[in-house]
């Protein structure tokens, strides 16, 4: 068996490292944009006098770099090439993303927003697998940004568990227009305050635990009876989480996205995909921690011996490389395997390995980013390295994601066999 890199794969690395060098490092610290990206940026990036919400100029900047991106060919790689891209795989992603996130912070990739010069669109797959034609032709305003569709999934009662939402669709004309009335309240609806759009699941038929029975509507986000309640402020700012009610909303049939009932199907297809990426990127978080770590802990001589000396340093270093070698390969396995299956046949035989990758990722990064502070001392623990915002991150990626208690209760559904090949 050959675990080395394609050799076309390795030369895009390149390509892609020559394009963040010659284009977008310039434009990182241009106008002072660093303020994004050193101890500032928590204070740069947030407006704190509005919500806590991102600061246009710091949205404006991540548009900016995208747009270089796009123009040189590299933002659409995972989308098809009917709509510009390179139909970029499942195992290439995941070696680009850790690539990136191994690099540290910078303009190339945010982790905290899901930015990227090689972007992530599991909304653009949704609208390319499941959509109509009239919805297929929202791709690329969305790859653009002239759309924003978010995703209302999460609730305020049963976060992580979908299959018992509140939010409930009934069909209702009015003016002699057939449609939908929509009620009900969804969390973590990241990004409403650009959205033209959310993809709102509701319970439409069956009862609370059903899988089926669950539909999907792109509801304009200005509809009437669509409102913001709150921002959520997080444990890593700005906020673009909101709490967003939905009362006595009204949608035509042509809102309808996918099937009746069968809304359960775009949810795992966005989440498959994010998952596995985030994994990867994940897993290029804790690289860079360990590698700034023993970097570090080589140069620095207090009580004149190198810290790299001592044992109680080079150890617990030792553990975490270890750790993410083995996830290097579960990742880059389990990524190959999802691009030779349908999204139908990922769930039934391959989710618990997604979610072994998930979660176990989340908390190597976070452990990473720990060890790293400890190593750095008094540095570490300031804002002036980026341990606490990688340590934060992805703390907040562990809850909010569901990446330990959820993605567990997946592989022991596997392992147990309620879940898996023939329960479905």
């Amino acid at each position: 068996m050959d675990f080395s890199l394609p050799a076309d794969l390795v030369a895009y690395l390149a390509e892609l490292d020559r394009f963040i060098e010659r284009e977008i490092k310039p434009l990182e610290e241009a106008d002072d944009n660093i303020r994004f990206f050193d101890h500032r940026r928590e204070w740069a990036r947030t407006d704190f006098e509005n919500g806590g919400l991102p600061r246009h100029e710091w949205e404006a900047l991540l548009r900016k770099a995208k747009d270089l991106a796009d123009a040189a060919g590299h933002l659409r790689f995972p989308v098809s090439k009917q709509y510009g891209g390179k139909d970029g795989s499942n195992l290439w992603m995941a070696v680009i993303r850790e690539h990136f996130a191994a690099k540290g912070l910078g303009l190339h990739n945010d982790l905290q927003n899901e930015h990227s010069v090689v972007g992530n669109f599991p909304v653009v797959t949704m609208l390319d697998r499941y959509g109509r034609d009239d919805q297929k032709a929202m791709i690329d305003g969305s790859i653009k940004g002239k759309y924003r569709i978010t995703f209302g999934l999460t609730e305020p009662h049963h976060g992580s568990d979908a299959t018992h939402m509140e939010t409930r669709a009934v069909p209702a004309t009015r003016d002699n227009v057939k449609g939908w009335i929509i009620n009900g309240e969804k969390m973590w609806t990241t990004g409403m305050h650009v959205a033209t759009h959310c993809a709102l699941f509701a319970r439409t038929s069956g009862n609370d635990g059903d899988a089926r029975g669950i539909t999907c509507f792109l509801v304009p986000a200005k509809s009437p009876g669509v409102k913001v309640e709150e921002y959520m402020w997080t444990f890593n700012m700005p906020t673009d989480h909101p709490r967003v009610s939905f009362t006595d909303v009204f949608v035509p049939e042509d809102a309808l996205f996918g099937e009746v009932g069968r809304g359960l199907s775009l949810a795992q297809c966005f989440v498959h995909q994010n998952r596995i990426r985030q994994a990867a990127s994940s897993l290029g978080a804790a690289v860079y921690c360990i590698n700034e770590s023993v970097k570090y802990a080589r140069e620095r001589k207090p009580f004149g011996r190198a810290l790299a000396e001592n044992q109680a340093i080079q150890f617990p270093l030792v553990e975490l490389a270890t750790q993410a070698e083995m996830l290097r390969l579960l990742i880059r396995k389990t990524a190959w395997e999802m691009d030779q299956l349908t999204e139908e046949q990922i769930e039934r035989t391959l989710s618990d390995r997604v979610s072994m990758c998930n979660y176990w990722a989340n908390r190597l990064c976070c452990e990473s980013a720990d060890r790293a502070m400890q190593v750095h001392g008094g540095m570490g623990y300031s804002r002036h390295k980026p341990f606490e915002h990688i340590y934060r991150h992805h703390r907040r990626y562990r809850i909010t994601e569901g990446s330990e208690e959820i993605q567990m209760r997946k592989v022991a559904g596997f392992l147990f066999g309620y879940m898996g090949p023939g329960k479905h």
